[in-house]
């Protein structure tokens, strides 16, 4: 039977794919099988056939285990099941036997098994399995991830963590992920104190990492549900600054940051010439990321043509400038099989953040 921990987190976009991705990456330096599980799957998706968490998806893929998918991601919640339990026509304890066998199967075929939640502690208790009831039924210790700071953090783990010890499951450490660099030191150090009291370990994850944490072109488009026109590789650009083109194209070109995706309306016809030329040097191919045209205004044909001879990366969307912006802005990244950069850099970090070694000695 495998060795399991439970990954749990205090909220949303805390890191635990990140942290599930790093595990997986390390522990097979140690253990021949390991395997991954995401028992609630919140954000269903499919792939070669098969619905499943978009998490689980991840994990198969960048790991090679699209033979287990169907075990990984063993209930995934669409509309309306939440309403279909409440009246009695799926069954909580339906639900639970179907994550146990799945579990049960996947802990006899690996030395090593992650089960990820979903969310905060408590994500699933409507239809009976809550983070907490799931790491009871798989009989795993937690590792619960958290992000940056002092006192939210404190203040969001006591809360998450009183659920489990409802459960009477045992919590072996709180990873902090997103910790401000310049203040690593400081912020473990005071939240060993603020956790003395608890039998735990707190742990120092990833430092804030812009790359894990902003969005590639093709994220971008995406979100837009608009078509991306540049190379693949291109595609996986991670862009670090979002910038609306609204004053002059002198002032646009002199505000321009490292890896910047400049929003220019299809009316600006000398700045959308100005930056398809700029693209093409060398001193902006760090600043310039690509191009979003938003209006429904069609672009001149020279301006088109200028455009698509320069090469720069650009999506056309039927929105205004503002909503583009907006859209950008409040999508939270999520790293994809596709991010080959960002994958390659969180096995990297792995290595040097992540101390595998007391993690695995947390299971009994």
């Amino acid at each position: 039977m495998a060795r399991k921990i439970f990954i749990a987190a205090t909220g949303q976009n805390s890191g635990k794919t990140t942290t599930s991705l790093s595990l997986m990456h390390m522990a097979m330096k140690k253990y021949a099988r390991v395997g991954f599980i995401k028992p609630i799957g919140p954000k269903p998706s499919a792939h070669e056939g098969i619905v499943a968490d978009k998490d689980a998806i991840l994990i198969a893929r960048v790991f090679g285990l699209e033979a287990d998918l169907p075990l990984m991601s063993p209930y995934v919640l669409h509309p309306g099941d939440t309403k279909r339990v409440l009246n009695g026509e799926v069954s909580r304890a339906q639900i639970q036997a179907q994550i146990a066998d799945a579990i049960d199967k996947l802990s006899r075929k690996n030395d090593f098994l992650i089960i990820e939640g979903a969310g905060h502690s408590g994500v699933g208790s409507v239809i009976g399995c809550s983070n907490a009831q799931i790491a009871k039924l798989a009989n795993a210790p937690v590792m619960m991830v958290t992000g940056g700071g002092l006192g939210n953090v404190v203040d969001a783990a006591w809360m998450n963590m009183a659920l489990f010890e409802k459960e009477q499951v045992p919590i072996k450490a709180i990873l902090v992920n997103k910790i401000i660099p310049s203040k690593r030191e400081q912020t473990l150090h005071y939240l060993e104190l603020a956790f003395a009291d608890a039998s735990l370990d707190v742990i120092g994850g990833y430092n804030y990492q812009p790359i894990l944490a902003n969005p590639t072109l093709s994220r971008i488009a995406g979100v837009l549900d608009i078509e991306l026109h540049c190379t693949e590789e291109e595609s996986r650009r991670i862009v670090h600054n979002i910038q609306i083109g609204a004053a002059s194209t002198q002032r646009v070109a002199g505000l321009l940051k490292d890896s910047t995706l400049l929003i220019v309306n299809s009316s600006r016809d000398e700045l959308l010439v100005t930056m398809a030329n700029l693209y093409k040097l060398p001193e902006y191919s760090n600043k310039l990321a690509g191009i979003i045209i938003p209006g429904v205004g069609p672009i001149s044909s020279i301006t088109q043509r200028i455009i698509e001879s320069s090469g720069i990366p650009y999506m056309r969307a039927g929105r205004t400038s503002t909503k583009v912006f907006e859209m950008v802005k409040e999508d939270v990244s999520k790293v994809v099989a596709e991010d080959l950069e960002k994958i390659v850099l969180i096995k990297q970090l792995a290595e040097q953040r992540l101390d595998f070694s007391k993690i695995d000695s947390f299971i009994d």
